[in-house]
């Protein structure tokens, strides 16, 4: 029997592959940073080739680390980030320019003009999204302005698009295969949610060819095999979804009402509202969280953009830290933030405000702050930007949230998940394996095999680490919010929309 599943997880800033066992433990991993490119501000790029490369040797490192032979691999399981866009030429796999990154607000001025002509609503009730710059479809609309020849090209099937799963799913079988699952095509503002297809309405909205657009698959089934030249011998790719829809499927969030946050380069919290498509009243997405047998799982969800990145802002951009692992220590060297509110509203603020040009900004500053207290602030905004979207989805869902399962990389900071806690006045739950963005690939790559035999077997799997209580006096819950809020609605607008 086939010992173990690889995950392939493409992130914002690194690329990963995790090999996991029956039990869903981790067997091996790999991690590579890659080049993060800003040509200016608000605009973020990838290269494409940076991707692959760091993806590949990951994947090649982990498993050379486990001892297991590629023959043990049962299947592969992509998941990644999200939105980022890239353009690819289907004769020779090169792409035609840099990757767009799902942070970036260069094509802000095409929503506006959208937003203009009173196709706001259009776009909502058929993607269940906003029109924001944070989605592809603008994305791919701004590159093919900005290249003359380039639509005509696409129209003809000589230029493909992708978000990053369909990049790597094209590059690991040596372009045999261009698709995309229902997860990540719901998130390019050209998917209509309810008929399961691409939106010949939209496509002409924002004038993009239907040729270039990859098949839309569910997220767990045998798609290919990887080329030979990949692992050294063919795997099946057996499941792909969205950094986030694979993390709520990692956490065993199955049930309708369950919900997950993931601290990652952004947050990303979403709550399962089950095969039926809950529209927001309260500036939320609703998304498609996965496909699996025929059956679309649907769920709210509301994004930040800049969550862990605040930590790499301080340690780059500020020099406060050497590393992103010092910054809890330098923020629990205070009692508390001194007063200090961060809003890193860097590329805009996300959910539920959906402001392309609001800025980061800091508050409360005064001849006592310290370096200490504005890494404190800065990893509060993670908690209170959370709360934010907590609230929203209270009031979309009619639920109370009673408990919240937390992953990524800085829900290890315990100051941070206790804060958290504090804030939603409500248990917040660490698991064993919180890097469930991995795990949720593996998973809908394992079903597809036969690896797990269902979603029961699963569930079985999710043990807890830690849990967190809420502390706080609900006077000071209170007025720190009413702080926060103070603080965000200074920040919005801060560059002018074009003209």
């Amino acid at each position: 029997m086939k010992s173990c599943i690889m995950a392939l997880d493409q992130g914002t800033t690194s690329s990963r592959a995790i090999l996991f066992d029956h039990e869903g433990r981790i067997v091996a991993s790999a991690q590579r940073e890659f080049p993060q490119l800003l040509p200016e501000p608000g605009h973020v790029e990838h290269d494409p080739e940076d991707i692959w490369t760091s993806q590949l040797a990951v994947a090649r490192e982990a498993l050379e680390q486990s001892g297991l032979h590629v023959r043990d691999v049962a299947a592969l399981g992509v998941t990644n980030q999200r939105e980022t866009t890239i353009l690819w030429e289907r004769d020779t796999g090169k792409p035609i320019a840099n990757a767009i990154v799902w942070q970036s607000r260069i094509s802000a001025p095409i929503c506006e003009k959208l937003k203009a002509d009173g196709l706001e609503a259009t776009f909502r009730e058929k993607t269940g999204l906003v029109l924001d710059p944070y989605f592809s479809g603008s994305k791919i609309a701004w590159l093919l302005n900005r290249n003359p020849g380039l639509r005509a090209r696409a129209a003809r099937g000589e230029v493909l698009f992708g978000t990053v799963d369909s990049f790597l799913l094209w590059r690991m079988t040596g372009g045999r295969r261009h698709a995309t699952d229902v997860s990540n095509a719901s998130r390019t503002l050209l998917f209509n949610i309810h008929t399961l297809d691409w939106d010949d309405e939209l496509l002409k909205l924002l004038d993009i060819p239907r040729e270039m657009l990859p098949e839309v698959v569910s997220s767990s089934e045998v798609y290919a095999a990887s080329a030979s030249d990949f692992l050294g011998e063919p795997v099946p790719i057996a499941g792909i979804a969205g950094d986030q829809q694979a993390a709520t499927f990692g956490q065993a969030c199955f049930e309708k009402g369950s919900a997950k946050n993931t601290y990652g380069t952004g947050c990303f919290l979403l709550m399962n509202t089950g095969t039926q498509a809950v529209a927001s009243r309260n500036q939320l997405l609703t998304t498609i969280g996965w496909k699996i047998q025929g059956e679309v799982t649907y769920c709210l969800e509301g994004s930040v953009f800049v969550a862990g990145a605040v930590v790499q802002w301080l340690r780059d951009g500020l020099g406060l830290i050497r590393s992103s692992s010092e910054i809890e220590q330098l923020a629990t060297s205070v009692p508390d933030s001194g007063g200090v509110v961060v809003v890193p509203a860097f590329v805009g603020l996300g959910a539920p405000h959906w402001d392309p040009y609001a800025r980061g900004t800091v508050f409360g500053i005064t001849r006592g702050t310290q370096s200490a207290h504005i890494a404190r602030a800065a990893l509060e905004a993670m908690a209170f930007q959370t709360s934010d979207l907590v609230r929203a989805m209270e009031n979309d869902s009619g639920l109370k949230l009673k408990m919240l399962k937390v992953d990524g990389g800085a829900a290890v900071n315990n100051l941070l998940m206790q804060f958290q806690a504090d804030l939603l006045d409500a248990a917040v739950q660490r698991p064993v394996v919180f890097e469930t963005t991995a795990l949720g690939a593996a998973y809908l790559a394992g079903l597809a095999v036969g690896f797990w035999k269902d979603r029961d077997d699963v569930s079985r799997h999710w043990a807890l680490s830690r849990e967190f209580q809420p502390v706080m006096p609900a006077a000071t819950r209170e007025s720190r919010m009413r702080r926060w809020q103070k603080a965000v609605q200074r920040s919005l607008a801060w560059e002018d929309a074009p003209i």
